[in-house]
């Protein structure tokens, strides 16, 4: 019981991993929080369900469908919420990734309907191992998850592009006056984050097959207690928050109540905000 638990606990904890990073390297990048990266993270999703279901592709179309859609979403945010608001006040791209949430929410009820679809077609086994059953969701979902993270590590500290993100993130006034072009260093954070976003939408979809339009609201606040958890500019630390709340929601949803789920994650973030307001693995700036 106990480490079936927490097979289910690391494997939801990487979806909240995936999603705090892309949270994590907005925020890191911009200085900005967007609200609507849980929306961006269905959008994904139902996308990726709509070729699944409607175009009998494959779990790898899907996600090149989720990727391409939560990335182009990202430039649209980027591009009005940030971009046309940069020399306005930080709470007029609050409101803007506010409002974006509601119109992409409504516009998902509008094509898919208000109710949770499934795809026929999508079905898997499990094995055990050591005692452990395991299901093949839960092995793809692990590993298209850990294979990201490696990815976006790579990318961020060992290339030229990733070194450009970082400088810019330090300070971009100076990264412009050495002459990146801090623009497209923005528009391009936003959509890999958002894009991490929808690769995990279209993850926690499969896992569980069902898909629908406010399945990115509660993942989408969890991430961002893992953001804040880790530390607001620690990309290490939101993947290692997003693990942690995981396993935790676990533990108490099987040996307390699944009604305590919720109770554990936002409680932690009470906590934290209390008593380390700058993350388990933040610094002070």
């Amino acid at each position: 019981m106990l480490f079936e638990q927490l097979v289910n606990g690391i494997t939801q904890g990487s979806i909240y991993a995936l999603i705090a990073l892309g949270f994590t390297l907005i925020f890191g990048t911009l200085r900005l929080v967007t609200f609507a990266h849980g929306e961006v993270f269905m959008m994904g999703a139902m996308t990726g369900y709509t070729v699944l279901r409607y175009f009998q592709g494959s779990i790898y179309t899907a996600l090149l469908a989720a990727i391409i859609a939560s990335a182009l979403l990202g430039i649209l945010i980027e591009r009005v919420g940030f971009h046309l608001l940069r020399k306005a006040p930080h709470q007029s791209s609050l409101l803007i990734t506010i409002g974006f949430s509601i119109v992409l929410l409504n516009l998902a009820q509008l094509i898919w309907g208000p109710e949770t679809h499934s795809v026929p077609h999508l079905k898997y086994g499990d094995f055990e191992f050591l005692g452990i059953y395991i299901s093949y969701a839960q092995v793809i979902v692990l590993a298209v998850t850990f294979l990201l993270l490696l990815a976006i590590q790579i990318l961020i500290y060992k290339t030229e592009m990733g070194r450009t993100i970082r400088a810019t993130a330090q300070d971009y006034e100076a990264a412009y006056a050495m002459g990146v072009n801090i623009d497209l260093v923005f528009m391009l954070t936003f959509a890999l984050g958002s894009l991490l976003g929808g690769i995990a939408g279209m993850l926690i979809g499969f896992y569980y097959n069902a898909f629908y339009h406010t399945m990115g609201s509660v993942p989408g606040l969890k991430a961002f207690c893992a953001c804040i958890l880790g530390g607001l500019t620690s990309l290490g630390g939101a993947v290692v928050a997003g693990f942690i709340l995981g396993i935790i929601e676990n533990l108490a949803v099987g040996y307390i109540s699944a009604s305590y789920r919720d109770l554990f994650s936002f409680g932690i973030l009470i906590l934290v905000l209390i008593f380390r307001p700058k993350g388990l693995f933040g610094r002070e700036v």
